[in-house]
């Protein structure tokens, strides 16, 4: 019994040491008062993004949190953000990497969750010339087209059902298959699910890899913010064992059967895996790059598809006003004898207007990925010490009524009375982040909600279940990194165009 006491008081006597150096060495911004080894983790509030918001106004637009004994800095106004994104943006440029991740990304060797250096610019470099490319996004727009229109189509004949007629259906079920099986083609070439609706034995493998990653992921463990006390944590590191060996051997036998067919075919196609495999040797990638890359593409274009397309349906259920607005714009430019297409999206301004303001409001990721200091820095006048993480509250910086005229209202209109660029130069407004770490996915992101927008607004009206006002609708976000809705979203659909406009666009193999 004495042993454990004396490592708690040396535990608790270096933890003092280490705040009383810090406080006289570096003048860190305020903030609420950790106690000794937990820091700020008793106080922190389930929605992490709301709770530092609050705080922001108790402490001010900088201030220090502690998750454990790792210090944390978050910023929360678009002159800070400029700070940390674009004057000091080398120096804060490295990741912090949690077990966790560091388990999923190879320990930095994908583009994510690298640090800073040789390696992310390699590989930054072929995401942006080779992956992201205009010609590469332009090439993969059947597949876009092909899996909105399976979605609108599965929507009709649900809706048409007589058993489901005035029903609401469940927005998230719809998007949440149209997310999985539009990325997994980007990315693995497969589609995972037959004419039936059935999906196969690959299919349900990775659904329920994608599946056991939520669950890790979501289950927080003091173990990562107390590093030091790891070992007590067998059962979790056997299970992130398990599950990144699932991954790799899921990833590997894609990666062998692409292998194969080129060798018999010589024909590359569009999607990533086969970019990745044949550009391997160009840019000196390892195979754990590749498959670090291959989970990149997975992580960040599957859950933030499904999450700004529904908070926006959303903001479109409870705004008729907006609805009816962006539903006159499809009839003027598109009409109600054939269905949109990304090529009409320029033309539809009101509705890029609409992608805009659901990016402003609810970010699929509101806290940006966190940015680790190679070295001592100042930002808003504060020292920001070597190895802490500077965490931007993007969510905050959308809703600054300092800078944004009734933030908290739904009001495309805002983004057609002033051209706010959202691809990082518009420190007001960063749902792609900024600098060095912007997401280099973010115009295929942008294309794909404002499709997915605009085909659920051509084909349907849509009204709240019956009984419940739009003002009583749940719009709380969901713990995690990244912020479903906390309530999954209820619509009923009607459909606005005739039965032959609903069909599947099929685009086969690209």
């Amino acid at each position: 019994m004495a042993l454990p006491l004396l490592i708690l008081f040396a535990l608790f006597s270096l933890f003092i040491l280490f705040k009383l150096y810090q406080r006289f060495r570096f003048k860190l911004p305020p903030g609420p008062r950790p106690l000794p080894i937990v820091g700020n983790l008793y106080d922190l509030k389930p929605v992490l993004v709301r709770c530092f918001t609050e705080w922001s106004q108790i402490y001010g637009p900088i201030f220090s949190v502690y998750l454990g004994s790792h210090l944390t800095i978050v910023v929360n106004s678009a002159e800070l953000a400029k700070e940390v994104l674009k004057d000091n943006d080398q120096q804060l440029a490295n990741r912090n990497r949690t077990r966790q991740i560091a388990k999923f990304s190879k320990n930095g060797m994908d583009l994510i969750w690298s640090d800073y250096g040789p390696h992310y610019v390699k590989v930054r470099k072929l995401c942006t010339l080779e992956l992201f490319s205009m010609k590469r996004i332009e090439g993969l727009r059947p597949i876009r087209e092909d899996e909105v229109t399976a979605m609108v189509e599965s929507i009709y004949k649900d809706c048409v059902k007589p058993e489901n007629k005035g029903n609401a259906l469940v927005l998230r079920e719809y998007l949440g298959m149209m997310a999985f099986l539009h990325i997994t083609r980007l990315t693995f070439g497969k589609r995972f699910m037959d004419d039936n609706g059935v999906i196969d034995g690959q299919g349900e493998e990775l659904k329920f890899i994608l599946n056991n990653g939520i669950k890790l992921g979501t289950k927080k463990s003091f173990a990562e913010f107390l590093p030091w006390l790891r070992f007590l944590f067998k059962a979790e590191n056997a299970a992130l064992e398990e599950h990144d060996a699932l991954a790799d051997g899921f990833t590997k036998k894609i990666m062998e059967e692409h292998t194969t067919a080129r060798k018999k075919t010589g024909n590359t196609k569009n999607h990533f895996v086969d970019a990745l495999l044949t550009l391997q040797k160009q840019y000196d990638l390892s195979d754990d790059s590749v498959i670090g890359l291959l989970w990149d593409m997975i992580s960040a274009g599957m859950d933030t598809t499904t999450i700004t397309v529904e908070w926006g349906m959303a903001e479109l259920v409870r705004n008729p006003r907006v609805q009816k607005k962006v539903q006159e714009e499809l009839e003027r430019v598109v009409g109600n004898d054939r269905i949109m297409t990304e090529a009409d999206i320029p033309n539809l301004p009101y509705l890029q207007s609409v992608t805009k303001e659901c990016f402003r409001m609810h970010p699929p990721t509101p806290l940006m990925l966190p940015h680790k200091a190679v070295t001592n820095v100042k930002i808003g006048g504060y020292d920001i010490p070597k190895g802490a993480t500077v965490s931007v509250n993007v969510w905050a910086l959308g809703r600054d009524p300092k800078v944004w005229k009734n933030p908290l209202e739904f009001r495309p209109e805002r983004f057609q009375e002033n051209d706010i660029d959202m691809k990082g130069t518009d420190y007001r407004f960063l749902p792609f982040g900024s600098g060095r770490r912007i997401c280099p996915g973010a115009q295929l992101a942008i294309n794909l909600v404002t499709s997915m927008l605009g085909h659920m607004m051509h084909h349907f009206d849509w009204t709240p279940p019956a009984g419940m006002r739009p003002e009583d609708m749940d719009m709380m976000e969901q713990p995690g990194t990244v912020t479903y809705m906390r309530t999954p979203l209820k619509g009923v659909p009607k459909p606005r165009l005739s039965g032959d406009l609903f069909r599947r666009v099929a685009a086969g193999t690209v």
